[in-house]
């Protein structure tokens, strides 16, 4: 009788002690799960105020000028040549160049195809920039421009490899012809002017890019 008693007592005693074991573990256990949520808490908290200070930088970074440095140098001929530096960084946020249309400067890593497309709405500058680098005159224009002489440039621009045509309303001017680091303005479609720029500066020497491609970019 005694020793049932005292194998009863020591049951008890195990089962005391084994509650208060996983007791301790429960207590372990939700200290432990405390423990990480602060630190998983922590780490958001670090994290959301590095990814608005990124979005900050990025911000800043695309209101910055472009890093070309110079000026526009008018010759005899009416052709504004760039004297000076001109970026070529490759960019994804928008740039603020220093003249409309722009002449080069930083871009973006797509071009413009410009294989005689011609876009009838305005397209981003940074890919226009990266199409004139591979060689191509831009024709721009603006709404005082005359529905004929739009019409015309656009033929000529559909039959003629490495130029391109888009709308710019912000130019001062109707019509502009543009190629990487040269720039000047025409009185219409028929002015000697265009052929002449054309033939200079469609794959001219001035371009930094010789040979690269016209196709497989974007297209509006």
């Amino acid at each position: 009788m005694g020793s049932a008693k005292k194998s009863s007592a020591a049951r008890k005693a195990r089962i005391e002690e084994m509650r208060r074991a996983e007791q301790a573990r429960e207590r372990r256990a939700r200290i432990l799960t405390i423990g990480a949520s602060v630190v998983i808490v922590a780490g958001l908290v670090v994290g959301g105020v590095f990814l608005v200070r990124s979005q900050s930088g990025d911000s800043d970074k695309a209101a910055s000028d472009d890093k070309s440095t110079g000026k526009f140098v008018t010759g005899k001929d009416g052709v504004k040549k760039w004297e000076g530096t001109l970026a070529r960084n490759h960019v994804t946020k928008p740039v603020s160049y220093p003249v409309t249309p722009p002449v080069g400067g930083d871009h973006h890593p797509v071009w413009m195809n410009c294989n005689g497309d011609v876009y009838t709405k305005e397209i981003n500058n940074t890919n226009a920039v990266h199409s004139m680098e591979h060689g191509a005159v831009w024709v721009t224009y603006n709404s005082k421009a005359d529905k004929k002489d739009v019409d015309a440039l656009a033929a000529k621009v559909k039959k003629t490899p490495y130029t391109l045509m888009s709308p710019v309303e912000g130019q001062k001017d109707p019509i502009m012809l543009s190629a990487w680091g040269h720039q000047r303005t025409v009185k219409g479609a028929d002015d000697p002017a265009v052929d002449k720029f054309f033939a200079k500066f469609v794959q001219g020497q001035q371009t930094p890019e010789p040979g690269a491609a016209c196709t497989n970019g974007l297209a509006q």
